[in-house]
């Protein structure tokens, strides 16, 4: 375990499966600090390479993808920080990845549920090497003025009321992330702030312990006091008495033990986090609390009596001659996004595309104003039906802006045309084929849905099919659910639809906009159209599939939306189309 200082305002991470919020609120927060350079170094999305585009102030910038842990280490050397969003069943993994890598000194995995033996591994491994695990199941930590991990300290908001973006002379460690938020704030009241603090996270088993950072803590000159705000069940906080009993802790510390209500309860209870049961009177809050305020520590009555103690404790520091004050600043203003703005009614920006025929924002596509899945509900067949749903998807796709682009270039229809349907393929539309061909792979092969998913995550390929932009896993798209009726009404047999449902339950367990979106609905029922018609082998199925011949279908309906956009744009009268260069962003 690390004796000192964890980050500085040259930090630099990684960070682990992307997600471009808590991204985006570390580069937030690093302007909001005054840094030079992003304190993301480099993004690892296992089976990706490229850049993602996000904000630092006001200006974009493309941070590196990689697709490896070692690769994105190898390219990042000075990066030391590993910040690991992974799900619980893949974190163990890639953090002890991580932690075997020279250049990580720092490991924080944000998820719940990752199983003890696991973590138990993790811990050894770090302890062995000298590396600091924070987690599982944290929030993280921040620096203030230097350094956060991902969503630490919540919005930018209570960042700046909490001021954390110019360092204090408190150091602060908390079992949760949410009570910490509510910490900064309090000593943010009665103090001059934080200097760092640290969310451990809630598991039975934490990567790094309470006293690992009050030990830690004491050894920073510029962290003054110390909180520490425990919880009931384990005995964590006795690691801490120790080390205040043999005189390891020399700076004042103010500590709260959370959970004394458990009392009150006639059997045993479990809070929140997996860790929060009490298993006797040693693990109680009463007896925590005791025996910190007999070890030494100031504790307060009652957790509202906590502000007033912090308060009293720095006010004797500042008596004393051992704190100065701080130098206020003013933060920077965080530039308001482009669509935050235009939602309050700040700004007006223009638009460079007009489009009649159809609209794909809402909850649905609709045609000319009606939504598409009142159209699908008249009765038709199942052609019919799919033909209707492929047929567009609005202006904004990669085949009708090309065909909008060619046709105000003043082409004529069939090279309009053309241009739209060129784009059809792996990536725009080629779906409905991928989603059958690896559908029908996995169901013939007996694969569980855990196996088929976790087999292609490792491939580095997106399951077709599964995922969508705006439907969740509480708001299903009705059109999926129209067809799922359709055919369980009216097909013999449903079970590569089924296996694709099942295959949907499972990554909704990931995140919870990975639901059936309609090619993979489509693409699954076809393979039981043509298995339950009785007039196809399986060899001539899987003939059908791997040559394309749903994709044939997709291509034969979306030629009815593109000729809709070829004379929509010529019926208006547009003109040559030129992208704004303000849309562009220009690099090195």
């Amino acid at each position: 375990m690390a004796t000192g200082q964890l980050f500085s305002r040259t930090t630099q991470a990684l960070f682990y499966n992307y997600k471009q919020l808590p991204i985006q609120r570390m580069l937030d927060f690093d302007f909001l600090c005054g840094r030079e350079t992003p304190s993301v170094a480099g993004i690892i999305n296992p089976g990706g390479d490229g850049f993602q585009k996000l904000f630092f102030g006001q200006e974009e910038i493309a941070i590196p993808v990689h697709s490896a842990i070692d690769a994105a280490c190898a390219a990042h050397p000075t990066a030391d920080v590993f910040i690991n969003f992974a799900s619980f069943r893949s974190a163990a993994a890639s953090s002890m990845a991580a932690l075997k890598q020279p250049t990580i000194r720092v490991v924080a995995i944000i998820a719940e549920g990752v199983p003890e033996s696991d973590t138990k591994q993790l811990i050894a491994y770090a302890r062995a090497n000298n590396k600091v695990v924070i987690g599982p199941a944290t929030v993280g930590g921040i620096q203030a003025g230097a350094f956060k991990i991902g969503d630490t300290a919540g919005t930018i908001d209570n960042i700046i009321q909490c001021k954390l973006y110019r360092p204090g002379s408190v150091g602060f460690v908390s079992k949760s992330g949410g009570m910490s938020n509510e910490l900064y704030n309090t000593i943010a009241r009665v103090t001059n702030g934080i200097y760092e603090g640290i969310a451990i996270g809630g598991d039975v088993f934490p990567g790094s312990t309470l006293s690992d950072h009050v030990l830690r803590f004491n050894n920073i000159p510029q962290i003054k006091m110390i909180v520490v705000l425990g919880e009931l069940g384990g005995q964590d906080e006795y690691s801490l008495v120790e080390a205040l009993k043999q005189g390891k802790v020399t700076k004042p510390v103010v500590a709260w033990v959370s959970g004394t209500c458990a009392r009150l309860f006639k059997s045993e209870v479990q809070f929140g986090h997996a860790g929060a049961k009490s298993g006797g009177d040693m693990e109680s809050a009463q007896g925590k609390n005791q025996a910190l305020r007999e070890a030494g520590a100031v504790v307060p009555t009652s957790y509202e009596a906590l502000e007033a103690a912090i308060k009293e404790t720095f006010e004797k520091l500042v008596e004393g001659g051992n704190i100065t004050a701080v130098k206020e600043v003013t933060p920077p203003q965080i530039p308001e996004d482009l669509n935050t703005a235009i939602k309050s009614g700040k700004v007006r920006a223009p638009t460079h595309i007009i489009s009649t025929i159809s609209d794909d924002r809402g909850e649905e596509p609709c045609y000319a104003g009606v939504p598409m899945s009142s159209i699908v509900e008249q009765g038709y067949g199942v052609g019919d039906i799919c033909i209707m749903l492929c047929a567009d998807h609005g202006p904004c796709v990669s085949g009708a802006h090309n065909t909008i682009v060619t046709a105000r270039a003043g082409k004529d229809l069939v090279s309009s045309l053309v241009s739209g349907l060129l784009t059809i393929g792996p990536r725009f539309g080629g779906a409905i084929d991928d989603a059958a061909r690896y559908f029908k792979d996995a169901y013939d092969k007996n694969l569980t849905p855990y196996e088929f998913v976790e087999s292609m995550k490792k491939k580095g390929i997106r399951v077709p099919g599964i995922g969508h932009r705006i439907k969740r896993g509480d708001n299903r798209d009705k059109r999926v659910e129209l067809l799922q009726l359709f055919a369980r009404t009216n097909f013999p047999s449903v079970k590569y639809m089924e296996y694709a449902v099942q295959v949907e339950t499972y990554t909704l367990s990931k995140a919870n906009n990975l639901v059936l979106n309609v090619d993979g609905a489509i693409g699954s029922l076809f393979l039981d159209l043509l298995a339950g018609s009785g007039m196809f082998t399986k060899q001539e199925i899987d003939e059908i599939v791997e040559i394309g011949y749903l994709n044939g279908l997709f291509v034969l309906a979306r030629s009815i939306g593109l000729i809709g956009h070829t004379f929509d744009q010529k019926r208006l009268k547009q003109p040559l189309y030129r992208h704004p260069w303000e849309d562009v962003l220009y690099t090195k």
